[in-house]
Parts: C-alpha cells; structure tokens; sequence
C-alpha cells in the first residue's frame, strides 16, 4: 500500500514538474530573447527531446532495476538538478546579452542553447518516472492496458497542473526563480520520502538553503548600471519583464536623467529629464532619441500648424516619455489615450517619471495590449505612436497590413501613424518591410532617421499629402516653437549615419513583401539582421 501511494505521488508530482519547469524555464530566457515562435519551438522542441529520451531509459532501467528506491533516487536527482538552475543560468543569460550587444553570434547562440541544455538533466529524470512506475505496478498482465492508461491519465493531469500553477499562482507570487526551487522542493521531498535510507532528507534543507542563498541575490541584481556606471533607483521582476529605473547622471545642464531599463538593459525605453519639474520647458524634456520623433510627424502635411494636433494614441507607452511630450507641446488639454501591457511599468511611470495620467484631464492609461485596445475602440486620434519593442523582437501582431488596417480605422481625416524600428548601422530590412506593410494601408510613407539612435521613424498618413519632405521642410521655417523646429530640422538632416527624410514609394514597397497575420517573419528578418551585424562587426 505505502509503494502504491509512493507510485501514485510520483507519477503526479513528475507530471507537474515537467511542464511547470518547462513553462518557468521560458520565464528566464524571454527577457534576453524575447517570446518570438523561435524562442517557443526551442524550448517545447528540446523538452519533447529530453522527454523522449527520459522515456527510454526509464523503461529499460525500470527492467533492469524494478524497485522503488531506484524510482525514488530517480526523483531525488531531479529534484537536486532543478534547483541549481536559476543560479546556473543567470551568468550565461548575462554572458549572452553582452554577446548580442557586441554581435558576437558564436557566444550568442552559444550562450542560448547553454541555457536550454540546463534543461536536459532534470527533464529526462522526469521523463523516466511514468514507464518505471509503470513497470513497478504491472502485477498482472490482464490489467496492464488499465494499470498503464491509468497512469498515464495521472501523469497528464500533473501535467494540466504544471501548466497553470506556475502562470497563475507560483510566477505572480513568488518570482521564476523560486519558481523552480517549488519544484525542486516537491521532487526532493518525495524522492526522499521514498527512499528507505532517511539520509536522503538532507536533500530537502540544500534545496531550502539555496532558495535562501536566492532570495539574497534579489537585491544585488543591476546588470545595467554595474557595467554603465549609473546608479539604481528600482528594481522589480513584474509579470512580463525585470524592471529598473536608474539615474543616468546629469545632461548638460546638470539636470538629472531618469531611465526604464527592462530586463538585461539592452535598450532604454523611457527618459525624464527632473529639470523639466522646475522649468516647464518643452525643451528639457527632448531626448536626441526616438521619443521626440512622434511629435513632429503631424508635419508632413501642409501648411500644418500646432493648434491642428491635440489627440494621440500611444501603443507601448512605457513610463510616459512620448505622452508627456505631447501634453509640454500641445497643451494640458490634449487628449492621450495611452497602453502598456505591463501594469507595474504604469505604476513606475506615475512614481517616478511624473506620469501625468491622474492629473491631466483627458490622459487615461490602459494596461493591456494594443490590438486588443484597437480591436474594442471607438475613438480616433490624429497621431497614433507605436513603440512595443520587447527586445530584441516585436510582437508580430503588431506589423501586419491588418494591424494597420486596425490602426487607419482610428485616425482622424488627417492623421498619422508613426512606427518606431530598429536598424542597426545601414541595415534597414525590417524598416523596410515595415514601411512596405504600411504602404499597402496608406497612400503614402515617410521614413526619417534618428540621429544618435539606430532607429528609423517610419510615418503612414490617412490621407495623399503631396510632396510631404517639402510640407515638412515649409511647416519646419514656419515653425514658431523652437523645440519643436530644432527636432524637425535634426529629421531633415544628413550625415554619414542618417539619410535625409524621404519618402516610401510605391515603386519602393514594391520591392519588399508586406507583412500580414497569415505571415509576418519578424523573428527571421531580426534574426538576419543580428547575423549581418555579426559578420560586419556594425554596432
């Protein structure tokens, strides 16, 4: 009776530990790698791998070997091969953006597959548990087709389980991190139990000790400012990304610099200048960086002036930066309708980036994702921003002729839609493509380059605007706000790492095949595009 309770606990706690371990392990490597198709079949791919295997050495051993104790030391290594893998981890996954901030594609790859492999020792334990408890419980072979569905339905079950406790209960809890050590725990603590040598206990307090020694490294955590030299004001694993907001020093005016640095600090998403808190210049929130650009694509329409603007939507607004913008140069009553997906980056935008949404009377932020936001709105806006990076990937649903189609619908007769991109060095392929999924929305497509930024703002207009670089050009000598005209006349300048601004033509897009929901190979343009930069050594 105590061996079939001891099967019984086995099979359901191995059933758990297998997808609860696999769904966590994804936990640790989006924030570097993102949560693309590829990052997915990666990790599902490798585990079916590892699960296989596990299958057919736990068969062949439970032959060899039919006792519980080998089950239960089966258990027991699991449980110990678990634990170490948030610490184990955490040193490649760093070694691995320091690899794609350089390009260097060997350590880079290198590095992610390191990570999967970590994976390999407890999940083909795990997979060895349900054909040796199988084995254990065949004691008659009239029954064996029962006694093997029988657990196998309770292995499934425990799978159902892992499924959901860690994304439902243990991650928004506890942290990923002690995440695994839950599972880790529940392995030891019934292999143990199962062993007749009590020994085998001392397991469970390791695996406590090193949760402990975990929790301890929560508050040492700053892979961004330790290695740029900025100093952390918070730090906060939410349920989509590692947050913190650093001071990244002065500018030139010796006004402090509030940054949101998400996950491996791979790129800043959001900036407060604390000077703007005492002048109430426009000015001293501009950023030389892409926020700025938003504000001025209104202007490729002629004869375009500031009291023409006062609505925007902000998809990936982060903590502000581009919203808080727009209210500094089109009036406290400018109506902004603003979505995050994360909810925490929302409450850190309001703590420490002076968000305005609860004091501007027509700012609403909504925490969700954008296309949900577009699919249920009944509101237009005459610009409409999208920046929801996750790096290094973007949310494909997000680039497709339908998501645009989604975003025309909501700009008013002579709107914009403006789309920040990546591009390292010269490589404009996914600006291109972008710029070309847009074109078969909008009549005409602009694209400017980000002076000090590898990014490229691409802007779609409801409507034919004509030669929209000239009506810039007129609007920019027109412009009586200097902040704004300094950042149109940066738009139309050219030097060696930016083109002047110019338009997508038709002739252009032509050439490039537009995104749809059917196929939008983000990952694999992205992925090209890391590759190239590896083999160019491009920045």
């Amino acid at each position: 009776m105590r061996q079939r309770s001891f099967l019984i606990a086995a099979v359901l706690i191995g059933g758990i530990c297998s997808l609860g371990i696999e769904l966590t392990a994804s936990r640790l490597l989006q924030p570097f790698f993102g949560s693309s198709q590829l990052i997915w079949a990666n990790v599902i791919g490798l585990t079916l791998i590892y699960l296989t295997i596990g299958y057919r050495l736990g068969g062949r051993l439970a032959d060899r070997r039919p006792d519980a104790q080998v089950l239960a030391l089966i258990l027991l290594a699991a449980g110990l091969a678990t634990a170490p893998i948030p610490l184990l981890a955490r040193p490649i996954l760093a070694a691995a953006a320091t690899a794609f901030s350089s390009f260097s594609i060997g350590v880079f790859f290198g590095s992610f597959f390191g990570v999967l492999l970590l994976l390999s020792v407890p999940i083909i334990l795990l997979g060895m548990v349900s054909p040796f408890a199988i084995r254990l419980s065949m004691n008659d072979l009239e029954t064996a087709g029962s006694t093997a569905g029988s657990l196998y339905a309770l292995s499934t079950i425990g799978s159902i389980a892992g499924t959901f406790l860690p994304v439902l209960l243990l991650i928004p809890t506890l942290g990923t991190n002690l995440t695994f050590y839950v599972f880790a725990l529940a392995l030891v603590a019934v292999g143990a139990l199962g062993m007749r040598r009590r020994i085998a206990l001392v397991a469970i307090p390791a695996v406590i000790l090193l949760a402990v020694f975990q929790l301890g490294l929560r508050g040492i955590r700053e892979p961004f400012c330790r290695d740029s030299g900025c100093e952390s004001l918070y730090e906060q694993e939410s349920s989509y990304n590692y947050i913190q907001v650093a001071s990244l020093g002065p500018d030139r005016s010796d006004a402090d610099r509030i940054g949101l640095i998400l996950n491996e600090g791979q790129a800043i998403h959001s900036i407060y200048n604390t000077r703007y808190a005492q002048t109430n210049d426009p000015a001293d929130l501009l950023t030389n960086g892409p926020w700025d650009f938003f504000n001025i694509a209104p202007y490729v329409y002629p004869n375009r002036g500031k009291d023409d603007v006062d609505s925007l939507l902000m998809i990936g607004s982060a903590a502000g930066t581009i919203p808080k913008q727009f209210l500094a140069f089109y009036g406290q009553d400018a109506r902004i309708d603003a979505v995050e997906i994360d909810p925490a980056i929302v409450n850190v935008g309001r703590k420490y980036f002076a968000m305005e949404d609860q004091s501007a009377p027509n700012y609403t932020v909504y925490a969700e994702d954008g296309r949900v936001f577009l699919n249920r709105s009944r509101e237009t806006y005459d610009v409409i921003g999208m920046d929801a990076y996750h790096q290094p990937y973007i949310p494909f649903h997000l680039t497709t002729r339908e998501f645009f189609v989604a975003v025309n619908n909501h700009l008013s007769s002579d709107g914009v839609a403006v789309v920040n991109a990546g591009k390292p060095g010269s490589d404009y392929r996914l600006v291109h493509a972008l710029a070309s999924t847009m074109r078969t929305v909008f009549p005409q497509v602009f694209i400017l380059d980000v002076p000090s930024f590898g990014n490229s703002i691409v802007i779609g207009v409801k409507q034919p605007v004509g030669d929209g670089v000239a009506n810039f050009e007129a609007n920019a000598e027109r412009m009586n706000d200097p902040a704004l005209r300094s950042v149109m006349e940066q738009a139309l300048a050219s030097n060696s790492r930016k083109l002047s601004m110019r338009e997508w033509t038709a002739e252009d897009a032509a050439a490039v095949q537009a995104f749809t929901d059917d196929w939008a190979p983000v990952e694999s343009v992205i992925d090209r595009i890391i590759l190239r930069a590896a083999e160019t050594g491009i920045q």
